[in-house]
């Protein structure tokens, strides 16, 4: 018997993507606070299908909004760290890197008592300094990088990437990766965004894109016999009615075809059953 297992997942950002953007008017504000009312369609339809998710939450979400994360927290849901503020990485010095982890741990062990398992980095968009904090810091896996779509690795460190020599990869670390794909979420199919580097249109159809999503999990169940396949929601993204019909949809059809939805960090213990020397992608 095959065992396909699904992680969904929740980027619950509300207004810290805005802020770390210095879109600071009211408008661009009460985007984010949607995500309050859309969190709680998002519990109820979980709990309807008693299903246990991922939410990667920044520290200022924890300490801006905390009724609406203790409702996370309080309905069984794992909690990961997403920084403190919603800033890359990779626009910071490893100093400021260190402390948004530092300080975005230390908001979800007051809401949750114990310190996050996994990491999302902000944007998909880590430093050269994220594998050796997290390692550092205790974190077990990480869900920002995608080397692959359905088998979780090990991450790397430490790759040579001259642009005119063949790369040199880093050495495989303790750090699990859990892959993920922009092709998987919510945020460029659906939420229009206007910046000075261009406009992100969204508004697609919620029917197409959550059938991409479907057929996403169904190519996994054609080829493989074992397989994490994670999808990335943003609460004041997918929350919206229409597209909640969509998810319950997505649910119910998965659900029917074979999935066990799981919490990334139970993906992490089935992956290091089914691969206890872990999986390498160096060099291949």
């Amino acid at each position: 018997m095959a065992d396909l297992f699904v992680c969904l997942t929740f980027d619950h950002d509300n207004t810290s993507s805005a802020i770390s953007r210095n879109l600071l008017t009211p408008t661009p504000i009460s985007r984010g606070d949607f995500g309050i009312p859309a969190a709680q369609r998002i519990l109820k339809l979980l709990h309807q299908h008693d299903i246990r998710t991922t939410w990667f939450i920044p520290g200022h979400t924890i300490e801006s909004y905390p009724g609406c994360v203790a409702a996370v927290h309080a309905a069984g849901h794992e909690i990961g760290n997403h920084g403190w503020t919603h800033r890359l990485p990779a626009t910071l010095d490893r100093d400021g890197e260190e402390e948004e982890l530092v300080r975005g741990n230390a908001a979800i062990t007051q809401l949750t008592g114990r310190a996050p398992r996994g990491y999302r980095s902000p944007a998909w968009d880590l430093s050269p300094h994220s594998v050796d904090l997290l390692l550092k810091h205790g974190f077990v896996y990480d869900s920002s990088m995608m080397g692959h779509d359905y088998i979780p690795y090990q991450a790397r460190n430490g790759d040579q990437v001259p642009l005119l020599e063949p790369m040199t990869f880093g050495p495989d670390t303790a750090l699990v990766e859990m892959p993920i794909s922009w092709a998987l979420d919510d945020f460029p199919h659906f939420e229009y965004m206007r910046t000075d580097a261009g406009i992100l249109p969204g508004g697609m159809n919620a029917r197409l894109v959550i059938e991409n999503f479907i057929n996403e999990f169904r190519y996994m169940k054609k080829h493989h016999d074992w397989g994490v396949l994670t999808y990335t929601f943003h609460p004041h993204v997918i929350g919206r009615g229409h597209r909640m019909f969509m998810l319950e949809h997505m649910i119910e059809t998965l659900r029917a075809e074979g999935a066990q939805f799981i919490t990334m960090e139970a993906g992490v213990e089935e992956y290091r059953r089914k691969f206890p020397s872990g999986v390498s992608l160096r060099g291949r």
